[in-house]
C-alpha cells in the first residue's frame, strides 16, 4: 500500500465475540525507524473536513482511525529520498482498518469521508517550531481528497505550495534529531 520510503502501514488483527472486538493497534517493534512514542493525541472531525498537509522536520507520527473513515494523503517532501515527491493516497478506518507510521519529512493530511475520530502517537512532545505545511490543494500533487466541499482551516489555506517551501524548512532524507 505505501510506496514512500520509511512509511509502514499495519493491518491489525481484530478478535471478536458477542461482547465486541479487540485489536492491538500499535507495537513499537513493528517500526524499525521508530522511536519511543511520548505523546498521544485524538482528533474528532466532521465529514468534509480536510486537515493538512502538515509535516515535521523531527517528529514521527503513528495514525489509527477507530471510528469513521478518512482519506489519508502522504507526500515525500524529503530532499534526497529515494521516493522524493511520491504521493500515497489510501483510506483508513471503517472497512480499511490499518495504521500508518509516518516518518519525519513526510507530509501528511486527511479528509473526513464520514464523521471520524483519529488517534495519533508522536515521538516528540509538541513543538510549534516543528509545525510545517504545504498547500492541501497544490496542483503539483493532484490529490483527490474524496470530498465535494472541503472544510479547511485558515492555517491550512495559507500553506505554501511544495515548490515554495523555504530552504530552511525543507526536510532532508536521513537527517533526524
Amino acid at each position: 500500500m505505501a510506496s514512500i520510503d520509511g512509511v509502514v502501514v499495519t493491518r491489525p488483527t481484530f478478535h471478536g465475540d458477542d461482547r465486541g472486538r479487540f485489536a492491538e493497534t500499535y507495537r513499537r517493534s513493528w517500526f524499525p525507524l521508530g522511536r519511543e512514542m511520548v505523546q498521544a493525541n485524538v482528533s474528532e472531525k466532521q465529514a468534509g473536513a480536510v486537515v493538512g498537509i502538515h509535516y515535521h522536520l523531527h517528529q514521527a507520527d503513528y495514525w489509527f482511525v477507530p471510528r469513521g473513515l478518512a482519506r489519508v494523503v502522504l507526500v515525500d517532501l524529503r530532499a534526497g529520498s529515494p521516493t522524493e515527491h511520491a504521493v500515497d493516497v489510501f483510506d483508513m478506518g471503517d472497512g480499511a482498518e490499518v495504521g500508518a507510521f509516518i516518518p519525519p519529512g513526510v507530509g501528511h493530511g486527511f479528509a473526513a469521508l464520514t464523521d471520524l475520530t483519529i488517534t495519533y502517537l508522536v515521538d516528540q512532545y509538541y513543538n510549534p517550531d516543528d509545525e510545517n505545511g504545504v498547500a492541501w490543494d497544490d496542483p503539483a500533487l493532484a490529490v483527490d481528497w474524496g470530498v465535494a466541499d472541503p472544510v479547511v482551516s485558515a492555517r491550512d489555506r495559507q500553506n505554501p505550495r511544495v515548490s515554495d517551501i523555504a530552504p530552511d524548512r525543507r526536510p532532508v532524507f536521513g537527517l533526524r534529531t
